[in-house]
Formats: C-alpha cells, sequence, structure tokens
C-alpha cells in the first residue's frame, strides 16, 4: 500500500505539473510584484491547512516576506474537534480578522481544500476588501459541493486566483480491498509541494527583475547566516512581529 500512495502522490504531482503549472505562474508574478513594492506574502488556513503557512514561514531557502495568520482555535493543539466546528460558523472570522494587519500591497493565501467551510471563505472576502490579491489554494474536486457560507459562495468563486491541489474528496487516496474505509492523506503533501513551487517561482522573478540578492532566509546552520538573517528580520519584523 506505501508504493500505491506513492504512485497516487506522483500522479497528482504530475498533474501539478503538467495543468497547474500556468496558475502557479500568474500567482507568482503578483506576489513578486508585491514584494518589489513593500507589500508582503500572508498565508491562511484551518486545522491541517494552516501547516501550509508555517511550511513556507521563516524558512531556510525561503522568503523572508512571508507571514501567517495564526489564530489557535482554529488550528488543533486547543482543541481538534472544537477547531473543526469554528471553521463552520458564519460571521467567526470578525473575532480576529480586524486585528490581522492586510494592506492593499499585499498578497493574501487562503488554503482550504473544500473549499466550502464559512471561515476561509470569510477570510478571503476580508481581505478582498482591504484591496488585498487573494490566492485560493483549494481542490478542483470540491467545486460543486453545497457551501456551509451564508451567502452560498465557494472559496473558488471569491478569490482573484484559484491554485488547484487536485485532491478528491474526503483527502484519502488508499483503500484496502478488505474495507469500505478510504485513508492516506494527500493534501499537506500536495499543498506544500505547490506553495513551495510558488514561493521557488517568486524568488526566480524577483532575481530576474534586478531584486538581487532576494530576500531569502539562509539556514542558520550555514557560515555567515545570522547576520544576513538578521539583516532581513529587521527590514520585515514591523510587519511580520513573529520574526522576532
Amino acid at each position: 500500500m506505501m508504493s500505491m500512495y506513492i504512485q497516487q502522490i506522483r500522479k497528482l504531482l504530475d498533474r501539478i505539473e503538467q495543468e497547474g503549472a500556468e496558475a502557479i505562474r500568474r500567482g507568482a508574478d503578483k506576489i513578486a510584484s508585491a514584494i518589489e513594492n513593500g507589500g508582503i506574502v500572508q498565508i491562511f488556513g484551518c486545522g491541517h491547512s494552516h501547516i501550509l503557512g508555517e511550511e513556507v514561514f521563516y524558512r531556510a531557502g525561503g522568503l523572508a516576506p512571508v507571514r501567517v495568520i495564526f489564530h489557535e482555535p482554529l488550528m488543533l493543539h486547543e482543541g481538534a474537534v472544537t477547531s473543526s466546528q469554528i471553521e463552520r460558523k458564519n460571521d467567526y472570522v470578525d473575532s480576529f480578522i480586524e486585528q490581522e494587519e492586510i494592506r492593499p500591497e499585499d498578497v493574501v493565501i487562503v488554503a482550504s481544500t473544500s473549499g466550502k467551510n464559512p471561515v476561509p471563505i470569510d477570510v478571503a472576502l476580508s481581505a478582498k476588501e482591504k484591496g488585498a490579491y487573494v490566492i485560493g489554494l483549494t481542490s478542483s474536486a470540491y467545486a460543486n459541493e453545497p457551501s456551509r457560507h451564508k451567502s452560498g459562495k465557494r472559496l473558488w468563486e471569491v478569490v482573484d486566483l484559484v491554485l488547484d491541489n487536485y485532491v478528491e474528496k474526503g483527502d484519502a487516496m488508499i483503500q484496502h480491498p478488505s474495507s469500505s474505509i478510504r485513508y492516506g492523506s494527500a493534501s499537506t503533501v500536495i499543498g506544500a509541494t505547490i506553495i513551495h513551487s510558488l514561493m521557488i517561482e517568486v524568488t526566480n522573478r524577483l532575481i530576474e527583475n534586478g531584486y538581487n540578492p532576494p530576500p531569502v532566509f539562509i539556514s542558520g546552520n550555514v557560515e555567515g547566516a545570522d547576520e544576513h538573517n538578521q539583516k532581513l528580520v529587521e527590514k520585515y519584523q514591523e510587519r511580520i512581529p513573529l520574526l522576532s
């Protein structure tokens, strides 16, 4: 079954490379322009989707102007079932989104594989109201699923650009012949690949546009990294306090 899982992941990655590359390039253009004009990338997700923001935040080899919108009740460590229930609440976003500084020059990425729950949709809507360009990382497999948002809209309908992870409904790739239960989640593996691919394309554009060296963190285990990284922290800490 391990080999089957890896094969299924490989198929999804091949599909993203073949069918999703243009959307990733378009997103990279927007993010590179945002960074060149003083903006940052902000990433939001509920439950396991928030991991995708952490994956590229303060990361060796990763861009410095990346901020994650953390809201702990929507993560897992304060209560896993509770976080899922909160994600389904209309207007819950009002309890935290105004505390998040989102500017018109920013790009906001909202990750939600189903794209049907109110909180990610409301974060996307709020970011657009503030003038930011909004990217939705979601799955087209859910494109026609009923929305839980009071507007009836799904994430793909309210963002400026969709990055499709192509993950099937249920987010489970494997089924044993003797069981009706499917298992082997794919969205984190695929989502991490998409978001790293996006950031790599952004970095390439910055270099090609003369923004060189690009604002990329170096591993703290490499000589000279501390001084290099501290300059980036000082540059972006006002916008990204968690770099402290």
